[in-house]
């Protein structure tokens, strides 16, 4: 089983996309690992930690979007983003994250990331505001079912340092997407994050009962962090080789 480090590892090839992250609040509950199994693509399986899987609700501002090296995309590379995502691992034993769901509030973003490597991106009236010592998230899709998240934290300046349980769930260098019925690995790359202890003031959410788990957001949550954020860096799509030789 590949270790868990807050360095990370070189890209495979050359970076395709380049994002900044800002004002991210990781929120976290456990969730019994049966539940999460159905939910992943083919050749991973839940990542476990202390006896449980977990599952993440992450708003953050996108606060820029640049593409094979390019310079910044204006307007179009920065809004409010909110992410439901598990952790797996695959037969190598390598770690990453499964997007269920990314609410985004630009839908050239949304579509290009759908189209380019079926990344599950749903467009979204998404919003972010600081009040005081406050941070506001709000999303709601754009669709029929139109499930609504809001999100309302405050950050402390207690830092977190050595924490497994926060290396576990933040120190992610790849993300599994399923792509018809193949499973494709995109590797990641940024700084060790900056972490801070934070509180969950109010939550609201309907994303993770959209995306299969029912019931999580309405007890409170075993984990938040606060990250004023870090700039990655993402290589291109690989097939996964589990899925590859099955």
């Amino acid at each position: 089983m590949e270790s868990i480090s807050q360095t990370a590892p070189v890209l495979p090839g050359r970076a395709i996309l380049e994002q900044f992250w800002a004002d991210l609040t990781f929120i976290h509950w456990r969730v019994d690992a049966a539940l999460v199994a159905p939910l992943l693509p083919a050749g991973v399986v839940p990542d476990v930690f202390d006896g449980s899987s977990w599952v993440g609700l992450i708003p953050f501002r996108m606060a820029s979007t640049a593409v094979l090296g390019g310079p910044p995309v204006p307007y179009f590379g920065a809004f409010t983003e909110v992410n439901v995502r598990l952790y797996a691992v695959d037969a190598q034993g390598r770690r990453g994250v499964v997007f269920s769901s990314l609410e985004a509030s630009r839908l050239a973003a949304v579509l290009g990331a759908r189209a380019a490597y079926s990344i599950p991106y749903f467009w979204a009236a998404a919003g972010f505001d600081r009040v005081g010592d406050e941070l506001r998230y709000s999303s709601r899709r754009h669709s029929r079912q139109a499930p609504v998240s809001r999100v309302v934290s405050r950050p402390s300046d207690v830092r977190v340092v050595d924490d497994p349980l926060a290396d576990f769930l933040t120190a992610r260098w790849r993300l599994f997407v399923r792509r018809g019925g193949r499973t494709l690995v995109m590797a990641n790359r940024h700084p060790p994050w900056p972490l801070f202890e934070a509180e969950l003031v109010s939550l609201h959410d309907e994303l993770l009962a959209a995306s299969g788990l029912p019931g999580i957001s309405a007890r409170p949550p075993d984990s938040v962090l606060y990250s004023p954020g870090v700039l990655t860096q993402f290589s291109g799509p690989e097939v996964e080789p589990a899925v590859l030789s099955a």
